[in-house]
């Protein structure tokens, strides 16, 4: 986990520095797999870990994703995130269902004294996790996938069905 440790206040409306990360926010990138002991716990790699405790407390939530996975936040990260989703209009069935799968199976989690957190039961079955999974950092938050559920997902996307998105016309790496 890197730092982001742009002091600039960056554009307008980012949040942040250039990246559009708050300044002193972990930034999370890589790929770790993973073994959930008999308990669902999840050792978190040392490199995000260590960012975590320092500029969270080790506090966490944990909560579901439509794509399957699930989504680990930073404390501070999550708590805008569900105050935007809950200012939506429960009267819409669409964002009423989005509501209840991200905000009704969040669930706060702290990072124990070895490094691990606790992957409640109920996220566990959501994604279908076993023992084998992979860590995915994705900026401000990690996705935890099925180890085969993370393979079958890389090999869609990198098969690109129905061709690139118009947004990367010209994207280059």
């Amino acid at each position: 986990m890197a730092q982001n440790e742009d002091k600039d206040a960056g554009e307008p409306g980012t949040g942040g520095g250039p990246t559009g990360i708050p300044a002193n926010r972990p930034v999370f990138r890589g790929v770790a797999e993973l073994v959930l002991d008999a308990k669902g716990r999840l050792a978190v790699p040392a490199r995000h870990r260590d960012g975590l405790v320092t500029e969270v407390a080790g506090r966490l939530v944990i909560t579901a994703d439509p794509g399957g996975c699930l989504l680990i936040y930073p404390l501070a990260t999550w708590e805008p995130i569900q105050a935007q989703l809950m200012s939506l209009s429960s009267f819409n069935d669409k964002i009423r269902g989005l509501q209840r799968l991200i905000v009704g199976h969040a669930d706060d989690v702290e990072l124990d004294a070895a490094g691990r957190i606790l992957v409640p039961p109920a996220l566990r079955r959501y994604a279908g996790l076993d023992k084998h999974v992979v860590l995915v950092g994705q900026g401000q938050k990690l996705e935890l996938w099925d180890a085969s559920k993370w393979q079958a997902q890389t090999a869609q996307t990198i098969a690109f069905p129905g061709g690139l998105p118009p947004e990367l016309s010209g994207f280059s790496l």
